[in-house]
């Protein structure tokens, strides 16, 4: 398991895991607990959407350490229910100096697609961490973070 490099609330909350974030790829478990679920007691879409946000902002800024990442778009399909572990894979597109086009796919534990994403992220650059603060607590320039 490696560290996101930042501190996520959040994503401590839900429990997400990242195995694998280098070279415009990244890799993230999750398995949902009884509060994630929905009426149909399957993972609940809101938490799926953020497995995916994460999954591609984590992409976005696997090789830029320097720049945190913010959501602009997402567009999401739900192509069938998201039951047990979950593995969100995303992976960058595209990128220019200030922009990054990803996309998202969250799979159950037999390989099937469960939802798919595509996303728009702006670079933002991190300012430094506050004396004391947890390492990677710095917030980002203009905007609120979303990694």
């Amino acid at each position: 398991m490696l560290s996101f490099g930042v501190e996520i609330p959040f994503v401590d909350e839900l429990g997400f895991t990242l195995h694998h974030m280098k070279g415009g790829a990244s890799e993230l478990h999750y398995e949902a607990r009884p509060e994630h679920m929905n009426s149909f007691d399957v993972t609940h879409g809101g938490a799926s959407m953020t497995l995916l946000d994460v999954a591609m902002a984590t992409a976005a800024r696997s090789d830029t350490p320097d720049f945190g990442v913010v959501t602009i778009e997402m567009k999401t399909s739900f192509m069938q229910p998201a039951r047990g572990p979950l593995v969100a894979r995303g992976r960058l597109i595209h990128r220019t100096v200030s922009m990054a086009f990803t996309e998202g796919t969250v799979t159950d534990a037999e390989g099937r697609v469960c939802c798919h994403a595509t996303g728009t992220f702006k670079y933002v650059r991190r300012k430094p961490a506050t004396p004391g603060a947890p390492e990677g607590a710095g917030a980002t320039e203009g905007a609120l973070p979303t990694d």
